[in-house]
């Protein structure tokens, strides 16, 4: 079973339809202790930092996820959040990365939104993938290069668009929103080992 964190964000009941159709079963959850439980957990996110912070902290869920030993996703807001902190509303992160989250400069369009390109280092996450596969991204905020960046995109400036630090992954786009990749993506992350 895959629990995936409840909380006032959008896209959670998107990310369940994706698990559904690679018939994966799936609860939707802020249940510290079926979280704690699941085969896997995934961390989704569409909503403003620092209320969901808020939130998070209510149930103390900023304290659990980051003791987690079992695989988990972050994924868009999901992503930011597990970074030290972050420029929109000056949040205090999870700190499960030890980088920070910028607002992208306004060079051009912002939001980044819409299908890009991602170059990808050597990961599990990514098997199946080919250089020139698209992903759909929505966002104003970008993670910053690091040593737990495994694939970069390019709009405005280099951006993580995945990372990875032990039993974490993170990803800035949405695999739940990107189609036949995303839904790739998702299918590795379910047969990772736990």
């Amino acid at each position: 079973m895959i629990a995936i964190i409840k909380y006032n964000g959008g896209n959670v009941n998107s990310v369940q339809n994706a698990l559904n159709k690679l018939n994966v079963k799936s609860v939707i959850t802020d249940d510290p202790e079926q979280i704690l439980n699941a085969e896997k957990v995934i961390f989704p996110g569409v909503g403003e930092a620092s209320s969901t912070m808020k939130l998070l902290k209510e149930k103390g869920l900023d304290v659990l996820i980051p003791t987690l030993k079992q695989p988990v996703l972050g994924i868009c807001l999901g992503m930011q959040l597990m970074c030290k902190g972050n420029e929109e509303g000056n949040t205090e992160g999870l700190g499960i990365f030890d980088i920070n989250v910028k607002k992208f400069p306004p060079l051009d369009l912002v939001p980044h939104m819409g299908w890009n390109t991602v170059s990808v280092n050597e990961n599990l996450m990514f098997s199946g993938i080919e250089p020139d596969d698209d992903v759909y991204f929505v966002h104003s905020y970008y993670c910053e290069l690091s040593e737990f960046t495994t694939s970069v995109c390019d709009y405005i400036l280099p951006f993580s668009a995945s990372l990875q630090k032990e039993n974490f992954y993170a990803m800035q786009f949405h695999p739940e929103k990107s189609g036949r990749i995303g839904s790739q993506i998702l299918n590795n992350f379910i047969n990772l080992s736990s």
